[in-house]
């Protein structure tokens, strides 16, 4: 069954963003928010402890944002592989064969004079490149979010008129992050249990938080299966046995390096397989498993 309506669609064109309510059943949401406070050893009702000394950043924006270098939970691989989010990046990208991103979560808390976080608007690719290569971003919001709670904000009227707003640009403007010069921020109210997916043109970022509650999400995405590339593959494959962060500068990764120490991968299903890269999408077994690697599958949820 379809998940964008027709006015979806005509609103993703329009403004860059799409939003897929209740995506994933409320006992997955529970399940990241309580792994989130575990992993971060936080307690819920003190905020005192929402606080702990971010990993440095080599993409400075994302310096005390609240991202939290957790990958591999297996609550968060039961979202990464539910249908339904699968269902609404197939429809996005008008095709079957497709890989997840292995992505963290974001634990953003309420702003204060000892965390240093202003908001950012960026892109996530070089506008410079013509034409733009085309992918998309993806969070799936795990508790409600007001517009003042830091979470997704995004600049539509610079994608809905990009080449003329590139073109009325200086020379030498940043390809990654936009010079702001009035355009409307629209920062979303969102529910929990939303998936928001975004295009790779639309400026975006994370607000401040305004409130007294953190904003809380898991970042997912999608991007079409790259099945003749083995070193991809293995590697993605690796990442996922060896519970260990993702390459890239904008990961950090856990220095206390938890999720490595657990006693297994977490466990997929037959789709959750097919997204990693495990099974091909004709279904035969490729890469690590086929040299005999054991893993445990999922029940369907």
């Amino acid at each position: 069954m379809s998940v964008l309506s027709a006015q979806d669609r005509i609103f993703w064109q329009e403004n860059g963003y799409v939003v897929i309510p209740q995506a994933v059943p409320p006992e997955n949401l529970r399940a990241v928010v309580d792994a989130i406070h575990d992993f971060q050893e936080m307690d819920p009702d003190d905020p005192e402890t929402w606080y702990p000394r971010p990993q440095p950043n080599q993409m400075e924006e994302l310096n005390y944002s609240g991202m939290v270098e957790m990958f591999h939970h297996q609550s968060l691989w039961n979202n990464r592989q539910h249908p339904r989010v699968y269902q609404a990046f197939r429809e996005i990208f008008e095709q079957d064969q497709l890989w997840v991103t292995i992505d963290r979560v974001n634990f953003n808390p309420p702003a204060r004079p000892d965390w240093d976080f202003r908001g950012f608007i960026h892109w996530d690719v070089d506008t410079s490149l013509r034409p733009i290569p085309f992918s998309v971003q993806g969070i799936l919001c795990l508790t409600d979010t007001d517009a003042a709670q830091g979470g997704f904000q995004c600049v539509p009227e610079i994608f809905r008129n990009l080449e003329e707003w590139i073109e009325s640009q200086p020379k030498g403007r940043d390809p990654w992050r936009p010079a702001l010069r009035g355009e409307e921020v629209r920062r979303l109210e969102t529910r929990a249990g939303d998936l928001l997916i975004w295009h790779c043109a639309l400026p975006h970022g994370t607000s401040v938080n305004r409130t007294d509650r953190p904003r809380m999400a898991q970042y997912i995405s999608m991007f079409p299966a790259q099945e003749e590339n083995e070193e991809m593959r293995r590697q993605r494959i690796e990442c996922w046995r060896r519970r260990s962060s993702p390459e890239g500068i904008a990961f950090p990764g856990d220095p206390r390096r938890r999720e490595e120490q657990a006693n297994r991968p977490a466990r997929l299903t037959e789709l959750g397989e097919k997204l990693l890269g495990l099974r091909d999408w004709e279904g035969g077994w490729r890469g690590e498993h086929a040299r005999g690697i054991p893993f445990v599958r999922e029940t369907p949820r």
